[in-house]
């Protein structure tokens, strides 16, 4: 009943203990420990049912090109990313390199073993919700994910976004007020909302980060008028 099974991390205290564990289980592990730069070649020279990957970086670009590899030469393998409290970039980024699953690194060896037993039955070993993230991910990838200006943008109502790119184009209070329909003390809380927001502290910075990040770019045909 027990899986054939490796677990590749570079923590070797925490690869043995894994490994350990799941044995005690009754699941026979092939191997405990190895540096990432060779762990697709273990894997593939070993070719267990299911590898736990682990992973300390899961939204760095090309972490999970031994996922990749492992499946081209080894389709057979069940591949788990095993790593932090993960984006849905991140586990989206280990779906699209062929994983089976993720399992995060603080999940209890209950856990783990269900997720080793999913993945070896050729099912998704992920909770639902992180799945549903990923899947949002790989359907519509961002077409700039580190991008300040759109992170910043994000933070904003569409009223706020409004207010930030008058605020660029020089009006004082009373003209955002005229312009937008509202109160001028109305206008003095949404420029206050968005100075926080941002972070900075006057209207003249609000205007030189949104500029420099390219936010005002993304707003200006989104505010409409």
């Amino acid at each position: 009943m027990g899986v054939r099974l490796m677990v590749v991390d570079d923590h070797r205290l925490l690869a043995e203990a894994l490994a350990s564990a799941l044995k005690l289980r009754g699941h026979r592990v092939l191997a405990a420990a190895a540096p990432s730069a060779g762990a697709a070649e273990l894997v593939i020279s070993r070719a267990p049912e299911v590898c736990l990957l682990g992973t300390a970086t899961p939204a760095e670009p090309g972490i999970f090109d031994p996922v990749v590899r492992i499946k081209r030469e080894r389709p057979q393998v069940a591949v788990l990313v095993l790593g932090p409290v993960p984006s849905p970039r991140g586990i989206a980024a280990a779906f699209a390199a062929g994983a089976s699953g993720y399992v995060r690194h603080d999940e209890r060896i209950e856990g783990v073993e269900r997720a080793i037993m999913k993945a070896r039955a050729g099912e998704a070993a992920v909770a639902p919700a992180l799945l549903q993230g990923a899947f949002g991910e790989l359907l519509n990838p961002a077409a700039q994910p580190d991008d300040e200006g759109q992170r910043l943008l994000r933070m904003l109502t569409p009223r706020e976004v409004e207010v930030l790119v008058r605020v660029a184009d020089g009006e004082d209070t009373r003209l955002i007020a005229a312009g937008m329909g509202i109160a001028p003390s109305t206008a003095r809380t949404h420029v206050q909302r968005v100075l926080m927001k941002l972070g900075v502290g006057s209207r003249l910075e609000a205007a030189a980060l949104a500029a420099r990040t390219g936010l005002l770019d993304r707003a200006t045909p989104a505010s409409g008028g």
